[in-house]
This record gives structure tokens, sequence and C-alpha cells, in this order.
């Protein structure tokens, strides 16, 4: 007989979930005849597999050694050296907040938020470097439970994404990004002079062999799997024929911004897929900019959050610029008294 007891990353799940993720290479089937059969068992009594699963459960499979360790694939159960490695040799994320159950990081440009190919390390990989660094989880965790990110920004986008340590973090973030009721700004230098705050609507289509978006003010004109976005975005400075903005990504869609600005006229810095390329030329040449500037630099939490974002209920959580973006920032003499 072996026993596995529920620990908090685990727990708030359904039991038939959970045995899936434990035993991989068993199929669905046997997983329920396994439950009918009483072989598997929750808390000393028989189950169906939709129990919800508590911190302290106890589940316990009547296999043998040879039988727990084939269904559970432990001969060939992935190594933690990926997530290791890009602890170590990704530079330039801190750690912004953490608690028990969320982490908020603050990406550099030139990061992945998650991997795009097997050989990547991303932001995702140093994530969990960091949690069995710190002894957050250990590896034993990994087999039923992943943290993860729960939003992305774009590669050479910077700025704060947030993280679930445990199953319950990651499900309330995935849930106030869901309903938009965390609220995220963004800082960016653009072309041109824009003087009053405004709101833009629009119909965004992805071009997946491109990687790249279309955005659409009429949606009759717009491909059927468009999905509707919303931008608000506030002048800072202006100095020349450039515009500090801070925007409110209402919507968050691949390149929303970036394709959103561009569309008006106000094409970001450093964008070489929407940007002006003279432009962004001159930059390369002046201050070495090879990639926009785009910062996820403020995020604000809902009040009255409950369960685990009561910690940050309410709270304001801000990224310093980047080095390139504050020097761009003072040598076009667009630096406000505030940055964000």
């Amino acid at each position: 007989m072996q026993q596995l007891t529920i620990g908090k990353n685990q727990a708030g799940q359904r039991l038939d979930k959970f045995l899936k993720k434990a035993f991989p290479n068993a199929g669905t089937g046997f997983l329920y005849k396994m439950l009918r059969k009483k072989n598997i068992t929750l808390n000393g009594k028989k189950a169906e597999g939709k129990e919800i699963l508590a911190q302290g459960d106890e589940i316990k499979c009547f296999f043998s050694e040879e039988t727990f360790a084939s269904l559970s694939g432990a001969e060939n159960r992935e190594t933690t050296s990926d997530y290791r490695k890009a602890y170590r040799s990704l530079k330039d994320i801190s750690v912004l907040y953490e608690d028990e159950d969320i982490l908020l990081l603050n990406k550099p440009a030139g990061v992945l938020t998650q991997k795009a190919k097997p050989e990547d390390l991303s932001l995702n990989e140093w994530l969990i470097g960091h949690l069995l660094a710190t002894d957050a989880i250990t590896e034993a965790d990994l087999a039923t439970f992943h943290p993860s990110v729960c939003n992305r920004l774009d590669r050479n986008t910077s700025g704060i994404v947030l993280c679930g340590k445990t199953l319950s973090g990651s499900q309330a973030l995935s849930r106030i990004i869901k309903d938009r009721t965390v609220k995220k700004y963004y800082q960016t230098i653009c072309k041109g002079k824009i003087v009053q705050e405004s709101t833009l609507e629009g119909y965004l289509y992805k071009e997946e062999s491109t990687n790249t978006v279309k955005v659409y003010a009429d949606p009759s004109e717009a491909p059927a799997e468009a999905s509707y976005i919303r931008t608000i975005y506030m002048p800072n400075a202006v100095a020349g024929d450039f515009t500090l903005l801070t925007v409110e990504l209402v919507t968050g869609k691949t390149h929303q911004i970036r394709a959103h600005l561009a569309g008006t006229g106000h094409p970001l810095l450093g964008d070489t897929k929407y940007g002006d390329n003279k432009l962004n030329r001159r930059m390369q040449s002046e201050y070495s900019l090879h990639h926009q500037l785009l910062h996820a630099g403020r995020i604000c939490f809902p009040k009255e959050a409950e369960g685990p974002l009561a910690k940050v209920s309410g709270q304001t959580f801000t990224a310093p610029l980047p080095h390139k973006f504050a020097e761009i920032l003072q040598a076009l003499n667009l630096a406000p008294d505030s940055a964000c």
C-alpha cells in the first residue's frame, strides 16, 4: 500500500484530476475502476472521483511498489535541471512581492515568459527554480502541481508578471485576470504628440503564421475569430515628436498595445514589427535600442479580495523602469515627476 497526503499545492482540485496527474501512465478507465474496487481510497473511504481535495486528505493506493512506480512514471519523471539552470542563468529577474500563494516578478526585456521551444529557458522555469532553491516547493511536489506564471508579456516587454505558487493562488490570479478586476498599467514612449487621454476600441485578429496581429475598427470588416480589445492611454509628458504614455490594458490580447497605437499613427519606439523603421534605426544608432520600449510598471489588485489574495487586497505594486528606458527618457527630455 502506498499513501499520498494532499498538501497546499494539491488542495482545491477534484480527486480524479489529481489522480490523472499523479498517475500519468494510467488510463482514465483504470483509475475509475480502482476507485470502484476501493483499490484507491480517500480518507479510508470509497470515493467516486468528483470529491474536492482538502489539505491533509489521505489517498491510499493498494498497489505494489512496482505498479505504483510504473503508473506514476517515476522512472521517467522530468529532472529539475532546467529549472535550476534557468534560476542560475537568467539575469536581472527580481521578486517584487511573495507570500505563501503568489509571487510578483519583474521580468527584464529579452526573457520569454513561457518557453516557445523545448530547449528554451523562460521566466516560468526561473520561477520553479526559485521556489526549489528557497524550499518553497520540493521535487516531489512537481509530480502533481507546477507553479506557473498567470499572465504573459512579450519577450521584449519588461515588467510585472503574476505567478501562482499554489493551486489556489493560481486559480485566484486567473480569476481576477479573466474578470478584469486587476488593473494593469504600462509605460511606453511613442512617436508623435498625444496631448489628451483617450480610449481606443477595436477588434484584433492574430495571424499565427507570422505572429503578428491586425486591428480593425469596424467589426463587420474583422474576421469572425477577431477579439474585442480596449486600450486607455494617458499622456505623461510630450517633448519634440515624442510622447511618454501610461497605458491601461483593459483587455489583454497579443501585441494589443503595440498594434493599437501603431494603428493610430503613434507606434512605439523600437518596435520592429509595428513601428517606424527609420525612427527605429535612429534609436538603434543613438541609444543601442533593439526592442520596443514597453514596460508593465504598475498593477492594482481589487479591493476586498479574499482567500489567497487577501494579503494584497487593494494594494498597488510597481516595478522600476529598466535602465535603457530611463536613459532614453532623459535623453528625449520626457522624464516626468512621476514615472508611472
